[in-house]
């Protein structure tokens, strides 16, 4: 019996409509593109941004996505850690995947020997030099005390303005989409930093929404960027070892790199 292969995934956005796609018709996509891999994984690790926006009260969380949330519950059923990381669009992830579906929640990047690799992954958000207005953006929404404050709102109110500040934020986004290059993407930057302190195989981010597979200065370590599930619909399989960036329903994807 050969090998299982581990899955990495990230930036789904779900309760965002696109001109591509409705947020249902994306999360039926996702919902296929899970059933495809169940019998080979042997653990999922999902990026951040799984959601547009999300915020957990104690008895509350923003409705909908239910097939999605019942999909990654049935992998832990069946016995296969789900690992999520936290993006900056749904950082206020508390206890509801941990408690009710038995996910792991990362709020931080993490490095991790996996299948005689060594790795570094999470989301990507806020790492490498520049974007200080969102480090200093990620600050406040991290604070404890903004997240007591926020809580204090009525879901109806607190939903609605989570939605127009996503929303907001992703006509900013959509102005970043091209391939910058090795001297002006920062999470390649980041990459070429870390490399120096301690040698890493794989480094794997989301946030770019750009398939990328970059090798780094020492010619050997690479830097994956997984794309997302809205446009490329791009993820990355680890098997015997080796890291590769996969397409689910769609052929025609350009991945970017050197």
């Amino acid at each position: 019996m050969s090998a299982k292969s581990i899955y990495f995934a990230s930036d789904f956005h779900l309760g965002a409509d696109t001109e591509v796609e409705s947020s249902k018709n994306r999360e039926l996509k996702i919902l296929r593109w899970l059933d495809s891999i169940k019998n080979d994984c042997d653990e999922l690790y999902l990026l951040g941004d799984l959601f547009d926006y999300w915020f957990e009260y104690i008895e509350v969380i923003p409705k909908g996505h239910v097939r999605f949330l019942a999909k990654l519950a049935s992998f832990v059923d069946s016995g296969i850690p789900v690992h999520i990381f936290t993006g900056n669009h749904d950082m206020w992830m508390f206890s509801y995947f941990q408690d009710e579906l038995g996910a792991i929640v990362h709020r931080k990047p993490i490095n991790k020997s996996l299948q005689g690799k060594k790795l570094q992954f999470g989301h990507g958000d806020g790492l490498g030099p520049g974007d200080h207005g969102y480090k200093f953006i990620k600050k406040i929404f991290g604070n404890p005390i903004s997240q007591l404050l926020f809580a204090r709102l009525h879901p109806n109110l607190a939903i609605r303005i989570m939605r127009i500040l996503s929303q907001r934020k992703d006509k900013v986004e959509q102005k970043r989409t091209s391939y910058k290059g090795a001297d002006q993407e920062w999470l390649i930057k980041h990459c070429e930093k870390e490399v120096i302190k301690d040698h890493i195989d794989y480094f794997i981010f989301g946030h770019r929404h750009l398939p990328i597979d970059f090798t780094l200065s020492n010619g050997t370590s690479r830097y994956i960027n997984l794309g997302d599930m809205i446009h490329h619909n791009t993820y990355a399989v680890l098997k015997n070892g080796n890291l590769s960036i996969q397409t689910f329903e769609n052929q025609d994807v350009q991945i970017f790199g050197n």
